[in-house]
């Protein structure tokens, strides 16, 4: 059992077992947040070898003060509350024990099973990417460092599939003119894979449904594509929203027209908890110039292209098509760091006598406390509850 309240007076025992999905390279806490924690009320417990993949040895982890563990079980038992990167599976559920906090990507909108599992072992849950997009809660937000990390590698995996330069290059063998990179989508993940490809040296145009996105398109020295759809896609939070059928199909087709110009497209296009929406349809990618490439960010979701194939890169009409999963994770020794420092914001926010306080009238808490006392307090998921127990 974790240690009570009484036990975690003085200091909050925090516990950082290894993630264990495959492919999953981060680590949730890092030596330098580490640091930054041990000056304040809380003791951390990291498993051996967590943060291997990312960079991050045993030895650093010691140098900071932190307690090494050679088992995951060791660190669940240890720790009051259990720091993850990735949503916990049936066997780490198993671990997890009455009245314990867990704080991880746990992905509400579309792992409804998962947050009705944790409710059942009577754990408080915590999601990371429900953090609510409020000026106050933006040091906390993942979701923007994970699509920063995430934009960025789009265009370096784009880059070195693509069978061209991305800059304009002036050489004794004739002038090699830059590359044309469409870029669909400017939110965080959009404007971070913008400015790269323009450092790159590539051509840059871009498409987003937000009008609002326009100036910043634009600073970053890519030209936006302008679309009148009569209705803007920006809905609470700066998240986009679905539009009407006959809007998609005008987007579809100023997509398809600009993506026939391009080198390179990459898609970023995501509506919370629904399906991507399809911006390239198998007929765009037919007409592409062989050799192209469509860098598809939502293929966790079901993708933008119509033929892309989740998590897998394809090669379909001579177009490489990619769509790789938790993109993040290929850089993962800043992209472990930028989470870290999210979660330890949140961690000092909730508790900053050492002791966590669920006060569930801030905003903040409230977004991001999914289940507590056994009980679902998350909307859409009792919301699918509700569904799942009316189809029985």
């Amino acid at each position: 059992m974790p240690p009570t309240d009484t036990d975690a007076a003085t200091k909050l025992r925090v516990g950082v077992p290894r993630e264990t999905r495959k492919g999953e390279t981060r680590v949730a806490l890092t030596p330098d947040v580490i640091r930054q924690l041990s000056r304040k009320p809380f003791e951390v417990i990291v498993e051996r070898g967590a943060g291997e993949m990312a960079g991050f040895t045993d030895e650093a982890f010691e140098a900071v003060g932190a307690t090494l563990i050679d088992s995951a079980k060791g660190v669940y038992d240890e720790a009051t509350v259990i720091l993850k990167i990735q949503r916990p599976t049936d066997d780490e559920i198993a671990l997890l024990s009455e009245g314990q906090t867990l704080i991880a990507l746990l992905q509400p909108l579309s792992h409804q099973e998962n947050v009705v599992k944790l409710a059942e072992q009577k754990v408080t849950a915590l999601s990371m990417d429900a953090i609510p997009r409020i000026t106050r809660a933006q040091s906390m937000d993942v979701l923007s460092s994970m699509s920063t990390c995430g934009g960025y590698m789009a265009v370096l995996l784009a880059a070195s599939h693509l069978p061209k330069f991305f800059p304009l290059l002036m050489t004794a063998a004739g002038t090699i003119p830059p590359a044309k990179v469409l870029v669909l989508g400017a939110g965080v993940a959009g404007l971070q894979a913008i400015a790269t490809a323009k450092r790159l040296g590539a051509q840059v145009e871009a498409f987003d449904t937000r009008s609002v996105v326009k100036e910043q398109v634009q600073s970053l020295g890519a030209t936006f594509i302008d679309i009148d759809l009569e209705e803007d896609a920006e809905a609470a939070g700066g998240y986009a929203k679905e539009l009407a059928e006959d809007h998609i199909k005008k987007e579809q087709e100023a997509v398809h027209n600009h993506a026939l110009k391009s080198d390179v497209v990459i898609t970023t296009a995501l509506v919370p908890g629904r399906r991507a929406p399809i911006l390239i349809k198998e007929d765009t990618v037919k007409e592409m110039q062989p050799g192209s490439v469509i860098l598809d960010m939502a293929g966790e979701m079901g993708g933008n292209c119509e033929v892309t194939t989740p998590g897998e890169t394809t090669v379909v009409h001579g177009v490489t098509i990619m769509s790789p999963f938790d993109l993040p994770t290929k850089m993962p020794f800043h992209a472990s760091q930028m989470y870290a420092k999210n979660l330890a914001t949140l961690l000092e926010h909730l508790s900053p006598e050492g002791e966590i306080i669920f006060n569930m009238e801030d905003e903040i808490t409230k977004g991001v406390v999914l289940t507590r006392d056994g009980e679902v307090l998350h909307g859409p998921t009792l919301e699918w509850m509700k569904e799942k127990e009316g189809a029985s």
